[in-house]
């Protein structure tokens, strides 16, 4: 029996938040855009039709749930959601507040400039903001 392991790329550049039904809540480590990942918790998943239809309907429920908050905490003008992992396989979905005037805006948030990683606590206090939001 495979057991889930969160891929090792993932884990370095995010922090946990939380763990629900099926995903692994995580926030990335780069304070330049609020930005969250779904990671579901099933082994050898790198697609979204792989999921079982259950899951996929729970992947897009929870997806629901984190922009939702995202949305609460942030007051973003859009919430852009992706799955593209052309770098890192393990299936997992971006769900990022995006504000006109953003580092990158209108553009896309990947390969833009150089991460600014969260200091420890302003990390903690939005992992918990967006807890009390969900």
């Amino acid at each position: 029996m495979m057991v889930f392991e969160l891929d090792s790329k993932l884990a370095a550049d995010t922090f946990s938040i939380a763990r629900l039904g099926l995903c692994d809540l995580r926030l990335m480590n780069d304070c330049r855009w609020p930005w969250l990942i779904l990671v579901p918790m099933r082994p050898s998943i790198c697609e979204i039709h792989e999921l079982t239809p259950l899951d996929q309907t729970m992947l897009t429920f929870e997806a629901g749930i984190a922009a939702q908050a995202l949305k609460a905490v942030t007051n973003c003008e859009k919430i852009n959601t992706a799955a593209i992992g052309n770098i890192v396989r393990q299936l997992h979905l971006h769900v990022i507040a995006r504000n006109s005037g953003d580092p990158g805006w209108p553009g896309p948030v990947w390969g833009f400039g150089t991460r600014e990683p969260y200091a420890e606590k302003a990390a903690k206090d939005f992992a918990d903001a967006i807890l009390k939001a969900i």
